[in-house]
This record gives structure tokens, C-alpha cells and sequence, in this order.
């Protein structure tokens, strides 16, 4: 029952994607207009804030994508690892299957 009523960590991060967008209001509109402070152009407003505010959100997903892409890749590496490491175990409790059956023809 728990299950159902935890939120996933996405619906989590959408919400609060959604929350803070509607708190600052449109960004890239100047200081004092919902867009907040950043620096000289952002606080000028107009098209150039508009401009920064995009490519300030367009570098946060690509750093967000590449954080992404560096643990699936970190994931995959430790699968690999537990892979080989079950294959070497398996080779271990095949040697000492072939010691026991040894063992049972030499009674």
C-alpha cells in the first residue's frame, strides 16, 4: 500500500520544476519583474535577459544530461564488473565440484 502513495522521484522534480517557474514568473524580464537578479544584462530585462535566461537553462540541461549520461555509463561498468566476477565464482565452484567428484573416485 506504501508504494502507491509515494511519488516517484520525477513527479517529485516535475513538481517542483512547475512550482519554481510559477514563483519567479517568466525569466529573462529584469530585477524587480518576477525574473529576479543574475547580473547586469539579465537585470536590464528585454530581449537580451530573455536571451540569457535561455542559454542559462539550455547549459543547466546540458550539464544535467551529461551528469546523466556519465552514471549510466558508471552503472553499466559496474554491471560489467559483477558480471565477470559472477563468471569467476562460477569458475571457482567448478573447480571445486571437479575436487569433490576426484575425491569420490579415489574412495
Amino acid at each position: 500500500m506504501w508504494r502507491v502513495l509515494r511519488p516517484s522521484v520525477r513527479t517529485v522534480l516535475t513538481c517542483q520544476r512547475n512550482m519554481s517557474s510559477d514563483q519567479l514568473g517568466e525569466l529573462g524580464k529584469g530585477a524587480g519583474k518576477g525574473g529576479g537578479g543574475g547580473g547586469s544584462i539579465r537585470e536590464a530585462g528585454g530581449a537580451l535577459g530573455k536571451r540569457e535566461a535561455a542559454e542559462e537553462e539550455l547549459y543547466f540541461r546540458r550539464k544535467e544530461q551529461e551528469q546523466l549520461a556519465a552514471l549510466k555509463q558508471h552503472h553499466q561498468e559496474e554491471i560489467d564488473h559483477h558480471k565477470k566476477e559472477i563468471e569467476r565464482l562460477q569458475r571457482e565452484i567448478d573447480r571445486h565440484k571437479g575436487k569433490i567428484r576426484k575425491l569420490k573416485h579415489d574412495d
